[in-house]
């Protein structure tokens, strides 16, 4: 008997349906017996240190104390930072605040934000606990005025303070700030000016709080490791061996570029440099998977990739077939060879989401070893990307400490009438202080290691 149809790898699925969201006593349990064997897998031994701790144990007290109303703007460098976060908050910020007697009301706990992919690509766990943990989800490329009135909710009545990532996204660069969407300072002045007109008597504040990640002896050893397995899959293990730190980073980074430009038939020219080189090869990878998907070309860069990554994943998660199971043959295979081409459309994607922030100047022998730990981690992700990869196949290499170093809170109820008076204006400027302050926090900790 013949087969009429070749079954693709990938299937469509179902949309994920996620509970609605909530603290659930039971979960939060479960995650205190989970939690320091889940933080070990993602930073293994390391010791987890903050810097004007002091800010971070006022914060929590005025909000739990429901005096104010607090949102957390963490930096997002590696994509660990939610989870060490929910470890510290839930389970030692209040005894650490005992310490400097500080006594907190009740469990310090925050609410994260998160987009719907998450619970997409993130797995059965990711589904049961993220919702139970009080987690908000939101889209970002669609209206969706359910998840933003949760959002605001969760603002309004407090305790707990909304925790979201300024950049939007990972961004692969602890010591330098890539870019910041405004979104956490929009939906800040927007809460804070509802509050006001509805008596709530609460100020509002934005909390900067920034990552870093140290590494020790067995950290630089991994390091050479992960860098002779990117030299590996370049074939260059062998030519690299007599090359300086650099020039090795150089000769892997050079081919795996020129790889991704055969690919994409763009003539490499020599008079240009490597950054102008990526950005040609990143804007190609991202209107292939545009041409791929049928949809034009418009808006910002960051717009674009989160279009086409949503249009991806509703092509794999179907948002409106919940049958499928008893959908006809002809049409159960068409989706899923549409769910097929969705995935190879979105490693397109992922290539140009990774390349645009793969921009750092290479390190040298005098560069401090975090900064060329998260070089090689990068570089492993740039071949990664380039064979298919994404976030969930990067390298982490585990740190011997994360610090966590907290900024001044900037209160936007006190900008309200600035706010009022031009929101585009005041909006701009409290971005630019939230990256001022995040500058501030890279220097201050940059300072006190190098001591």
């Amino acid at each position: 008997m013949y087969k009429t149809y070749q079954k693709p790898i990938i299937n469509a699925f179902p949309d994920v349906k996620v509970s609605e969201p909530k603290i659930s006593i039971f979960v939060l349990f479960l995650v205190k017996i989970l939690s320091k064997f889940y933080l070990f897998s993602l930073i293994g031994f390391a010791k987890i240190v903050l810097h004007d701790d002091k800010i971070l144990f006022d914060v929590f007290k005025r909000a739990l104390n429901k005096e104010s109303r607090c949102i957390i703007a963490f930096r997002h460098p590696d994509g660990r930072e939610p989870q060490i976060l929910t470890y510290l908050f839930l389970f030692r910020l209040k005894k650490l605040a005992a310490k400097q007697k500080i006594k907190l009301k009740r469990r310090a706990h925050a609410i994260f934000v998160y987009g719907y992919e998450v619970v997409r690509w993130g797995g059965a766990l990711a589904r049961f606990f993220m919702p139970n943990m009080g987690a908000l989800p939101i889209h970002h490329t669609k209206m969706d005025s359910k998840g933003m009135e949760r959002l605001y909710n969760a603002i309004y009545e407090g305790p707990y303070p909304l925790a979201l990532a300024p950049e939007g996204q990972v961004s692969y660069s602890t010591d330098f700030v890539p870019r910041l969407e405004n979104g956490v300072v929009r939906i800040g002045f927007q809460a804070a000016s509802h509050m006001e007109q509805n008596d709530n008597g609460c100020p509002l504040e934005i909390l900067p709080l920034s990552f870093h990640f140290r590494f020790s002896r067995s950290g630089k050893s991994a390091m050479f490791k992960l860098l002779k397995r990117v030299e590996k899959l370049c074939k260059l293990h062998n030519e690299n061996r007599k090359l300086s730190f650099e020039e090795r980073l150089n000769k892997c980074r050079e081919y795996i570029l020129r790889i991704n430009e055969a690919r994409y038939a763009i003539q490499t020219d020599s008079s240009l440099s490597f950054n102008e080189r990526l950005e040609k090869t990143v804007e190609t990878a991202l209107v292939t998977s545009e041409r791929m998907l049928g949809i034009e070309s418009e808006g910002d860069f960051f717009a674009r990739l989160y279009k086409v990554r949503h249009l991806c994943w509703d092509r794999i998660f179907l948002p409106d077939e919940e049958n499928l199971d008893k959908t006809v043959r002809v049409k159960r295979s068409v989706l899923d060879l549409k769910a097929g081409e969705a995935w190879h459309i979105a490693r397109h994607q992922e290539l140009a989401d990774f390349g645009w922030y793969f921009k750092h100047p290479l390190p040298n022998e005098n560069t401090p070893l975090h900064q060329k730990v998260e070089y090689v981690q990068n570089l492993f992700d740039f071949a990664n990307r380039t064979m298919g990869g994404a976030l969930s196949n990067r390298a982490n290499i585990p740190p011997s400490k994360v610090i966590i170093k907290m900024g001044s809170p900037i209160n936007l109820t006190e900008r309200l009438t600035q706010y009022k008076s031009d929101k585009r204006e005041t909006i701009n400027t409290t971005l630019s202080d939230l990256e001022k302050a995040y500058i501030n926090c890279i220097e201050e900790v940059n300072k006190k290691e190098s001591n």
